[in-house]
């Protein structure tokens, strides 16, 4: 099992993230953590495999993060795939000289994360298969920095949104068995009814998410909405 640590200021967030990497087989949350001071404790005592990592955090950013656990030189350090509505090319940058092996942009629902953490998986099936010291080629070392990349793009967010109110819209509707209303996306994101359903209706066109009419014996239909499979 390759365990997982998600640091996300945003509690609701951070459950929503946890419950998607508990979804992927081969993958398990050891803990869900808040703050910088808090990640580099939980690498320290429970030597995770990997960080999904947010940058905005209440006390430094994510990228403190790497940069504490380079300076300790902490033993069998984890990968990072940062997870973050930072989308500024110095952020990118710094993420990538800091050694994260993944960089994805909120909002995303789970099927953009679970491509992202198969395609890690992936990469390190393809090191671990190489003994420590071993040589190999350029053809294989080709194939071992492709496998770390997700074979489709991330969808681009939409002009116009809040990228963390988008973010929770998809995880909630991802979570959705087997369908939700508006009113039950407000509830469950903390967002007003009218507010779901202006970006449920972004999803629908977007092709993310589909939209059911529930006919009851009187009055008008009721709008439900589930997840693009």
């Amino acid at each position: 099992m390759i365990r997982t640590v998600v640091v996300d200021d945003d509690f609701r967030v951070s459950a929503i993230h946890a419950a998607f990497v508990s979804k992927v087989e081969g993958f398990e949350v050891a803990a869900e953590v808040r703050t910088v001071a808090a990640a580099v404790d939980a690498v320290r005592s429970l030597r995770p495999d990997l960080l999904l990592l947010d940058l905005y955090l209440p006390d430094g950013s994510g990228l403190d993060v790497l940069r504490r656990l380079a300076q300790d030189a902490v033993p069998a350090g984890p990968d990072a795939i940062v997870i973050t509505a930072a989308r500024d090319i110095a952020s990118v940058r710094a993420a990538m000289k800091l050694g994260a092996v993944g960089y994805l942009v909120k909002p995303f629902g789970f099927r953009e994360l679970a491509e992202r953490l198969h395609a890690y998986q992936a990469l390190r099936h393809r090191v671990d298969t190489f003994a420590p010291g071993s040589d190999t080629d350029q053809a294989t070392v080709d194939a071992i920095f492709s496998a770390g990349r997700p074979t489709t793009p991330p969808p681009l967010p939409p002009k116009g949104h809040s990228a963390p109110t988008l973010a929770l819209v998809r995880a909630a509707l991802g979570q959705a068995r087997p369908d939700l209303s508006a009113a039950e996306v407000a509830a469950l994101t903390g967002v007003s009814r009218a507010t779901a359903q202006r970006y449920l209706s972004y999803l629908v066109r977007q092709g993310s998410a589909h939209l059911d009419l529930r006919y009851g014996a009187t009055g008008r239909p009721e709008h439900r909405y589930r997840p693009a499979r």
